[in-house]
């Protein structure tokens, strides 16, 4: 068994860039809701609001875990364990994330969404949303899943984008240290 663990004391965590390994790989899902998550919520708050962005998920401070936050219109909020129901009408927006520093491209997206999981004491939370927030939700449950908003874009758009990204003045720096979690995780999720 392989453990994640974030720092304690230090609610602003260093974001993970593209290129960490912990942006690929699926999460796995919360099975324990104790003060540790409780901790893990309020440091991806306090990171996504200082960053700022639109929401942050759990890989993206390198904690492989099925945890986002959200910001939007000034309503913050969090979802754990998080299973989506997207409408079929799609909208197309202009997106970005904090892994992939100042880069933002058209990105289609389900208009609406009905997201079911758990608060962060594991009660069941139903987040009904349109507009940026079904994107933002689907962008952060992407993450969850190891996928990057740069994999829904058109095959073209994409290559720009990963010109972009190799041009950028982030690209290759080297991960922040691996922090260890006391949630335990399976070895298949590594």
């Amino acid at each position: 068994m392989q453990t994640y663990v974030y720092t304690h004391g230090m609610a602003i965590q260093p974001i993970r860039l593209f290129g960490d390994p912990v942006l690929r790989t699926p999460a796995a899902p919360v099975e324990t809701f104790d003060k540790e998550l409780r901790k893990l919520v309020k440091d991806l708050t306090e990171t996504m609001m200082d960053a700022p962005g639109a929401g942050l998920a759990a890989p993206q401070i390198g904690v492989s875990l099925r945890v986002f936050t959200y910001w939007v219109d000034e309503e913050p909020g969090h979802l754990i364990n998080p299973d989506l129901d997207l409408s079929d009408e799609i909208m197309e927006g202009e997106e970005g994330c904090l892994s992939l520093p100042d880069l933002a491209f058209e990105t289609p997206r389900s208009r609406r969404v009905v997201a079911k999981g758990m608060n962060m004491h594991g009660e069941p939370v139903v987040i009904e949303g349109t507009e940026l927030l079904s994107r933002a939700i689907q962008h952060e449950t992407d993450h969850l899943d190891g996928i990057l908003f740069i994999d829904r874009l058109d095959p073209e758009v994409r290559k720009e984008a990963m010109r972009q990204i190799r041009e950028a003045e982030w690209f290759g720096e080297p991960a922040p240290a691996v922090k260890i979690s006391p949630h335990t995780i399976s070895s298949r999720w590594m």
